[in-house]
């Protein structure tokens, strides 16, 4: 990692995430219920695990659906999450409440996201991050695009450079 982005890593006290196309590949599966159900990744849990563990980083989830899922995912994980953004506030004014309400200034917060309606969140922090399953204007504006792909592992990596960053060695 470059210095300058390790940089921007070592300062972050916020982790703020998208959630269908990075704590999922954007998949949704649908029975003939309308129950629906979606696939997430056990290496991003065991990553947010050790950065809630090992840093004073926070995590939330902002998310446009308002599903149960994203719910009972987050309560997992423990992290907090607001829903349905798009009933309500957008997810700008979200982020800049979050942030307030944790004494956060920009330059300490990555947003993650993959779609066109995390743009402005993305361009708002200090580390806008894509996932690189991300829309291709979503990459163009991020500072940085993960290897990893949404829902497999593209948090566990960003959860990696963050405790590299601060440096913070994980062993068994």
């Amino acid at each position: 990692m470059d210095t300058m982005l390790k940089d921007k890593f070592a300062q972050v006290k916020l982790l703020v995430m998208d959630f269908d196309g990075v704590h999922t590949d954007g998949h949704v599966w649908t029975d003939e219920h309308g129950k629906e159900m979606v696939i997430s990744s056990r290496l991003d849990g065991m990553g947010l695990e050790m950065l809630r563990r090992l840093t004073d980083v926070k995590a939330f989830v902002i998310s446009k659906e308002e599903n149960p899922v994203v719910s009972m995912r987050c309560k997992k994980l423990k992290i907090p999450c607001v829903q349905g953004v798009d009933k309500g506030e957008g997810k700008l004014e979200i982020l800049k409440r979050i942030m307030g309400e944790n004494g956060c200034v920009p330059e300490e917060a990555i947003y993650m996201g993959d779609d066109i309606n995390d743009i402005p969140c993305i361009e708002f922090v200090g580390l806008g991050i894509a996932v690189i399953n991300a829309r291709p204007q979503v990459r163009a504006l991020a500072a940085y695009t993960t290897i990893a792909a949404g829902g497999n592992g593209a948090i566990r990596e960003v959860c990696d450079m963050i405790l590299e960053a601060k440096g913070i060695k994980i062993r068994l």
